[in-house]
């Protein structure tokens, strides 16, 4: 009962509020230098029952403040105790060097009869009081936790890891059990008293210790190395957990509740390439910007995109006053925290609407303009032909006309590579708008035009990925068309950066290729995130069920979906200023008159919603359009 009671007593003063526990901490540390002070004093003077004067007693009425000062801006107040780590023994070594040393100069200044050896023995006794009390509560706190949770391994440097494993060690919801070095520097080491080893050893040593998940302990400016070690941990079949800032858990201002699953985004990102700041500026800083599809996936990250570099104006026309609201929200809250005035222009239409598109480029004086309005999702498109048609095609007509009528400096359209080849209605209407954009850029030489072509963005509405998501927490079936089925993938950050600064490269009706990396199997995609979420999968029909397996439902190709996409139309693709941009090979331009004609057929099949003939047309266009 008398233990009991005690641990009883004990929670009740860890969980006081933190201005009380900082009370206790003034007050005993108050007493202690008086203690110290005293038993300094007795040692000295050989033996506590020697009787000394009151006069050296003043010397506290100084030296008590200046040490709990020295103490609280050291910062050694806002520490929590249970986080305490080695920093916390030179925080407190600082602050009683400064309190001796007070107490010397003061002492010897005026004549106040402490002996010259008392600062010395005065350091070494407040030193082992002040940090060892401290360090006592902390073992105190720590031995009242239950140790037992789910074992883990700390995947980080030495000494990152080591501040995480004692942020670990108040949580009972998670028990170290190994730590993963990458460099191997401290390979056949103890960290704390737990086994480091090599990232060799983990596949074995994981299935002994029945270790099911992993944290990444990296520094947030190591985003390039903690990518791959999520990567190779998930590969393995660890649930891996990142810090959402590594800083704020050492310091204990986030709590090792707050450790994140692994996003996809995360785990497919790519080694990050630094925007060229030179050729993000050219064409947005200070000029007249204006982004069409201002609030879908690309459109709203490019308006962010922009902001950052301080244009003069950010026109944002959106068809969707849900979308153009959402962004427009968005960078009014960027607005309070930039110092520059950066005006938004927020436009509700279509960009079918020929006297809405030229009205605002006239009216605002548009230098650059980036045209992101596109319907893209590939069977709603498929499904709705004639107006997939009229607002990809004749939408980026009337877009690249009134720019070049106008004179707009930079023309930039947003691509695809399902444009390349396409097999379907919406790809077929990608290549099209990049015709119209070169055709615009002949008769407009003023206005320098480009397309900018890439592959899926992570996270895109519509995508496969938030499908899956839902999917996945729904318990299943995760659908997915064939197994074989391959797709690019570039975070929407990534492609926006890319586009700007590919449109600062133009001159002349230039098709962008961005460098997507490797494709990527949409059937291990399924997988991946399925096994981020701590669950195996299974093809149904094709594999045997798995125990608590998600299964996977192969639904058969869409009409018009590819296996996989291509960027590029011809064989080579020259390379630029960017290691990511690349351009495709000039071709002939003695098809303008072509291509106009064709466009012009199409309208007038549009205008009598003739969609068979639509078609044939779309097969008789130098576009290589297959549906079959």
């Amino acid at each position: 009962m008398k233990d009991l009671q005690q641990g009883r007593d004990l929670k009740t003063l860890f969980e006081l509020p933190r201005h009380q526990k900082r009370l206790i901490q003034l007050t005993f540390d108050s007493f202690a230098i008086g203690f110290c002070f005293w038993l300094a004093m007795a040692l000295r003077l050989d033996g506590i029952t020697t009787p000394f004067h009151a006069r050296p007693w003043l010397i506290l009425l100084p030296v008590i403040p200046v040490t709990l000062a020295t103490f609280t801006v050291l910062g050694l107040y806002r520490a929590v105790v249970r986080f305490m780590a080695d920093r916390a023994v030179k925080t407190v070594a600082i602050g009683v060097a400064v309190s001796a040393v007070t107490m010397f100069v003061i002492s010897q200044g005026f004549s106040l009869r402490v002996p010259r050896s008392v600062p010395g023995i005065y350091f070494a006794l407040l030193l082992i009081v002040i940090g060892g009390t401290r360090f006592i509560m902390r073992g105190v706190y720590l031995s009242s936790q239950t140790r037992g949770g789910e074992p883990v391994l700390i995947y980080g440097s030495a000494d990152v890891g080591r501040q995480v494993l004692q942020a670990l060690e108040v949580n009972p919801s998670y028990n170290p059990k190994l730590f993963v070095d990458p460099s191997d520097s401290m390979t056949g080491r103890e960290v704390a008293g737990i086994n480091v080893i090599p990232p060799t050893e983990i596949e074995k040593s994981i299935k002994t210790l029945n270790i099911k998940t992993a944290i990444v302990a990296l520094p947030d400016d190591q985003a390039n190395d903690r990518r791959r070690a999520v990567r190779s941990l998930s590969e393995i079949g660890l649930d891996v957990r990142v810090i959402p800032n590594l800083a704020d858990l050492i310091s204990g201002r986030v709590e090792v509740s707050d450790l994140r699953r692994v996003t996809v985004e995360e785990l497919l990102g790519r080694e990050i390439v630094p925007p060229i700041p030179e050729l993000m500026k050219k064409t947005t800083a200070l000029k007249s910007v204006m982004v069409t599809g201002a609030g879908g996936s690309i459109g709203s990250e490019l308006c962010r995109q922009i902001f950052e570099q301080c244009p003069k104006k950010l026109i944002l026309f959106e068809n969707s006053e849900f979308a153009l609201y959402q962004i427009l929200e968005q960078l009014k809250v960027l607005s309070s925290s930039n110092s520059d005035n950066v005006e938004l222009i927020p436009i509700m239409g279509s960009v079918t609407n020929q006297d809405l598109v030229k009205k605002t480029i006239e009216e605002h004086a548009v230098e650059t303009l980036f045209h992101a309005a596109a319907y893209k999702h590939v069977p709603l498109v498929e499904d709705n032909a004639i107006e997939g048609i009229r607002n990809n095609v004749f939408g980026t007509q009337t877009v690249a006309q009134a720019a070049g009528q106008c004179r707009v400096k930079h023309f930039t359209l947003i691509s695809t590579d399902k444009a390349v080849r396409p097999t379907n209605i919406m790809g077929a209407t990608k290549r099209i708008a990049e015709l119209v954009m070169q055709n615009a850029a002949l008769e407009y030489p003023k206005t320098k035009f480009c397309a900018v072509r890439f592959g899926n963005v992570l996270g895109s509405s519509g995508s496969v990925i938030p499908k899956f998501q839902e999917q996945i927490q729904a318990g299943g079936p995760i659908t997915l068309t064939h197994t074989e089925i391959t797709r690019y993938f570039m975070t929407i950050p990534e492609a926006a950066q890319l586009v700007i600064q590919a449109s600062s490269m133009a001159e002349a009706g230039e098709i962008y290729l961005l460098d997507m990396g490797e494709p990527i199997k949409i059937m291990e995609l399924a997988r991946t995130m399925a096994r981020l979420q701590g669950r195996e999968t299974y093809v149904v029909g094709q594999e045997t069920p798995v125990t608590d397996g998600l299964p996977i439902k192969i639904t058969g190709l869409r009409p018009g979906e590819k296996l996989y996409e291509e960027l590029l139309i011809g064989r080579d693709a020259s390379t630029t200023s960017h290691p990511r941009i690349m351009v495709e090979p000039t071709r002939a331009k003695n098809a303008h008159s072509k291509h106009l004609q064709a466009i012009g057929t199409i309208e007038n099949y549009i205008t009598s919603n003739n969609l068979n003939e639509i078609k044939m047309a779309l097969k008789n266009m130098p576009i290589d359009y297959n549906p079959n």
